[in-house]
């Protein structure tokens, strides 16, 4: 149990705005969880190559540039080696196609994004709680 405090969160996300956002949910939350930003589906690729310890949970926005969040989460879910790592769904998309289709390919929860700033914060908070302190995750490979 005592892994999940060593591994870090992947966000992905190409907005730095969101991604402070998020980080500053988070920091509300007294994670001790180290926080990793890609900002495009590549960079989130090629981080969890070279990522050790891998992360425990990995937050997907959708409607990125380049490699978008559907083909990201496809590649993570169908390696051998990621395909064990929570992936949340944090997006401003609620069109079924795409939590249908989320869902399909593998996410473990999707979520919209909240519109206002305490909206972001309790949803980071429930996340927190139920991925790190409700949930038993796989240990790492």
């Amino acid at each position: 149990m005592q892994q999940r405090d060593t591994q870090p969160i992947l966000i992905v996300e190409d907005s730095e705005d969101d991604f402070e956002a998020t980080m500053r949910a988070f920091k509300r939350t007294n994670l001790r969880n180290s926080i990793r930003w890609a900002a495009s589906g590549q960079e989130a690729l090629d981080m969890l190559a070279e990522m050790v310890p891998k992360p425990g949970l990995i937050l997907l926005d959708l409607n990125m540039p380049g490699l978008d969040g559907r083909k990201t989460l496809e590649a993570i879910k169908s390696n051998a080696g990621w395909r064990k790592i929570p992936v949340v769904i944090l997006t401003t998309s609620d069109d079924e196609r795409d939590i249908e289709g989320c869902y399909a390919l593998g996410a473990n929860t999707y979520v919209q994004k909240p519109v206002d700033l305490d909206g972001l914060f309790a949803a980071i908070q429930r996340l927190k709680e139920y991925w790190f302190e409700i949930a038993i995750l796989p240990l790492e490979d």
